[in-house]
């Protein structure tokens, strides 16, 4: 099926050239090639002459689910994927939407959050349209009105109006309406589309304004913004954090910044607030002046998350389902926010070799967030890493570590604590230079490194894999796999933590680079010109294959497959059990068995490490070892194919190149064949040590087992007449020893016979026993308790009758029958004590009178 797409793609009308380019006053199909005769074209920019040839950012293709949306010339053109995959047979279409509020030249292109709406850009303007609903394509017009409207026509429609450097929807935007327009001037605009197209809600600016008595000088690509791209996180300022880059390469941030009407997940503001009450908490400890400072700004900090709290609905606690709710920019702080930067590369980014440094073109912030827990916390290390690269005009890409997380900074009178710094781990060599070198100049002719004036490398982050993201430009497509970095960076930190921090810098310098992978050249060596490539696209929908679409300026497409990865590259050792843990269980000593001392009984024909997959055979990407060719077409009435020493240096290369992959698929295949032999041997070995194994079991099951059985039988039997025979033993030790009784031994026993007559009594009809005394005492108390208890009745009746008789009785009579309870009371005290004075002398213990229960 992935062929059938580029034969359906490769003829589908909706990547003709644009009007323009038919009918007599036609542009030449040549203007679209990058060559030294159209350098100019691309390179400069007239306010007049909106062109599709200048050089800047250019993106004209986007998927909505199945439906490819393509931007040629001055018409969007939609149409689905899913009936051209249905319906091969039936003649191709595509329908035009009829925007007449964007009529320019459209160079950008970005599909809202909702997918509802389309946002376009020209060099100069922009214009949001109102996409067609599903079912589109049964419409029998081969027009469809749709609604456009014009965004910020004030500032950017107007002749003094700044380049567009790119645009971008906010993903925390509510309802996805929130367009983010960067502007060359450094000048961040956000417009809310369903409030208000004309002007912005909210401004940034990126680079001050000039002071007029100033004598600094500087460098015009120091104050003209080439890119901008959002931070990510998930319990820092990272989603609240905005990257810019200028064309000389610096970078510069602001925090915080959300939209004006953002929809953010409960779950942000929680875990934001509890990052900031930890720094706080920490910094509490402290008594320095920079512990002091840091906690005035951690205290903005937490006035900003309260005002964020505060806008959350009613009864939204933590832990608790995370769900998006409406929040607006706090106004708590009057303050804006501080604009950070440059930003010190460390250590400084090296030079390509023959490049005297070309402009930034792109940034992109990747983060590699893991929604699963990881059992035990392998793999994590890199789960909150964030990294940032930059591309430039050159091939040069600098990756770079974020491994100081910015945070929300205000223009306050609180000291800046310094310049934030980026971590540069590698700088990637896309080898434009060196390809453009070894093409040979005719003496007069201008050199052809003077090319890449007009290239402008972009950023195309995978959908699927986070750790894989593309760049593209005006000489082909790189992919770029970020995977063996993570993987190394996570066995650094690991190690490190179980030793000496010695070893995190080892590591480091012994890991693994960025995987390049050049796959698609649009460069011909015959005629010294190119193809820009101007849309990159990956689909993310179930019902269209995981492949890569590539459309040069020659509305020429190529499509090529790609492979779904089960696991991403930089968490294979979570589920992958470690050697040395393994080796220290197995090395353990048992309490019962004791390992023989020598040579191990089994010894494996198979090495300790795994077998790894050659990468002459590693096919994991999809990808084609050599890239593809998609070359601008020869003019008409062109001889054809001419042979000159360039082109037979590039099929040299090429022959080489397939030879050297050749050789080297052979070798792995022989290893792999080596390796099957030698794991089919091991595995007849482990059959007859199993066999070996299996017997020895069945004969401890059997024989041996009965054997041992009755060997117990008769040490237990042995050690029964042990036994015996020690205790006879023992008691001859003791007569022998003390035939008699001691005087102390003497005396105990006569204590204790004392004591025991004292209890039981010296005779038969001994009355001053314990024993006696205790049943004298119970028939005594046995007698009494029934007198006290008819007592006890009689009074209860009787209070009964004189509560009932006192409701009625006078003062006289009352005074009678208190002196008659009194008189009661009296003889009961007195026969208590008797019985009391009589328990005291039988020595024994009486409990509670029947009356006071």
């Amino acid at each position: 099926m992935d062929q059938d797409w580029s034969k359906l793609l490769a003829g589908h009308p909706i990547f003709s050239l644009p009007k323009s380019f038919s009918g007599p006053s036609a542009h030449p199909i040549s203007s679209l090639e990058l060559s030294s005769n159209t350098l100019p074209s691309f390179t400069s920019i007239d306010p007049n002459v909106d062109a599709l040839t200048p050089s800047g950012r250019r993106q004209v293709i986007v998927l909505k689910d199945a439906d490819l949306i393509v931007a040629s010339g001055h018409e969007v053109r939609i149409t689905s994927l899913s009936d051209a995959k249905l319906s091969q047979s039936t003649r191709q279409t595509y329908k035009t939407l009829h925007t007449p509020n964007a009529l320019f030249e459209i160079h950008q292109i970005s599909l809202s959050p909702s997918g509802k709406l389309l946002a376009i850009a020209g060099a100069f303007q922009v214009a949001v349209i109102v996409l067609p609903r599903a079912g589109f394509s049964r419409l029998v017009p081969e027009t469809i009105d749709c609604k456009s409207v014009q965004v910020g026509q004030f500032y950017h429609a107007s002749n003094t109006a700044a380049p567009i450097a790119k645009i971008e929807w906010h993903p925390w935007g509510e309802a996805g309406s929130t367009l983010m327009v960067m502007t060359t001037d450094g000048k961040l605009r956000e417009y809310d589309i369903s409030v208000d197209t004309d002007e912005p809600q909210q401004i940034l600016s990126f680079i001050p304004e000039r002071r007029a008595n100033s004598i600094l000088a500087t460098d015009n690509s120091e104050r003209e913004v080439a890119s901008f791209t959002l931070g990510k996180g998930s319990a820092d300022w990272g989603p609240l954090t905005i990257y810019a880059v200028t064309k000389s390469g610096d970078v510069y941030s602001i925090c915080p910044y959300m939209p004006q009407n953002a929809s953010i997940p409960t779950s942000y503001v929680h875990s934001l607030e509890c990052f900031i009450s930890a720094k706080q908490e920490f910094l509490a400890q402290g008594t320095s002046a920079e512990a002091k400072d840091l906690s005035t700004l951690y205290d903005y900090q937490h006035k900003y998350v309260t005002a964020l709290i505060k806008q959350l609905p009613p009864g939204t606690v933590f832990p608790s389902v995370s769900r998006s709710v409406l929040i607006h920019p706090p106004t708590t702080i009057k303050s804006p926010a501080a604009r950070q930067g440059p930003f010190l590369l460390q250590p400084s980014p090296r030079i390509l070799e023959g490049s005297d440094g070309g402009d930034a073109t792109d940034i992109v912030y990747l983060s590699f967030d893991t929604d699963d827990d990881e059992e035990g916390g392998d793999g994590s290390e890199t789960e909150h890493l964030g990294v940032v690269v930059i591309a430039f005009q050159d091939g040069k890409v600098d990756v770079c570590l974020d491994v100081e997380k910015v945070e929300a900074r205000w223009e306050t009178k609180v000291p800046n604590r310094g310049l934030p710094m980026l971590a540069v781990y590698e700088t990637i060599d896309l080898g434009l230079i060196s390809t453009l070198n070894k093409i040979t100049v005719v003496p007069g002719q201008a050199p052809v490194l003077e090319l890449l004036q007009a290239n402008h490398p972009v950023f195309l982050l995978d959908p699927i894999h986070t750790e894989s993201f593309y760049v593209y430009h005006a000489f082909g497509v790189h992919g770029l796999n970020i995977g063996p970095v993570l993987q190394d960076l996570a066995a650094a930190l690991r190690a490190d933590d179980d030793s000496a921090g010695t070893t995190l810098d080892k590591a480091l310098h012994k890991s693994a680079g960025t995987t390049v992978q050049p796959i698609l050249t649009t460069f011909s060596i015959e005629r010294k010109c190119s193809n820009p490539v101007i849309a990159v696209t990956i689909p993310n929908d179930v019902y269209l294959t995981y492949s890569i679409f590539i459309l040069t300026s020659a509305m020429r497409i190529t499509s090529l497959p790609l492979n779904l990865r089960a696991e991403t590259p930089h968490t294979p050792s979570s589920h992958t059990p470690s050697s040395d843990k393994d080796s220290e269980r197995f090395n353990q000593k048992s309490y019962w068995l004791t390992p023989l001392e020598g040579p191990p009984s089994y010894i494996s024909f198979l090495q300790k490490n795994p077998y790894t997959l050659s990468p002459a055979l590693d096919r994991s990407s999809g990808l084609p070892k050599l890239p593809q060719l998609s070359l601008p077409k020869a003019a008409e009435g062109n001889g054809g194919f001419i042979l000159t020493p360039d082109t037979l240096r590039y099929l040299g290369d090429v022959a080489r190149e397939l030879t050297n992959q050749s050789t080297a698929v052979k070798l792995a295949v022989k290893q792999a064949d080596e390796r099957v032999k030698l794991q089919q041997h091991e595995l007849a070995r482990m059959g007859q040590k199993v066999s070996q194994m299996n017997a020895v079991i069945e004969n401890l099951k059997g024989p041996r087992k009965a054997a041992t059985e009755a060997r117990l039988k008769k040490v237990q039997a042995e050690q029964k007449s042990l036994l015996g025979r020690l205790d006879r033993v023992l008691q001859g030790m003791m007569e022998r020893a003390s035939p008699g009784i001691s005087e102390n031994e003497t005396k105990w026993f006569e204590e204790l016979r004392r004591m025991k007559g004292e209890i039981t009594g010296f005779g038969r009809y001994d009355d001053e026993s314990l024993v006696s005394r205790t049943r004298l005492l119970e028939q005594e108390y046995a007698r009494l308790t029934p007198s006290l208890k008819e007592l006890f009745e009689k009074e209860k009746r009787r209070n009964e009758r004189v509560a009932k008789s006192k409701q009625g009785l006078g003062v006289s009579q009352a005074f009678e029958f208190g002196e008659r309870s009194n008189s009661e009371r009296v003889r009961i005290s007195e026969v208590e004590k008797q019985v009391l004075d009589l328990a005291s002398k039988l020595d024994i213990a009486v409990g509670q009178p029947p009356w006071t229960e």
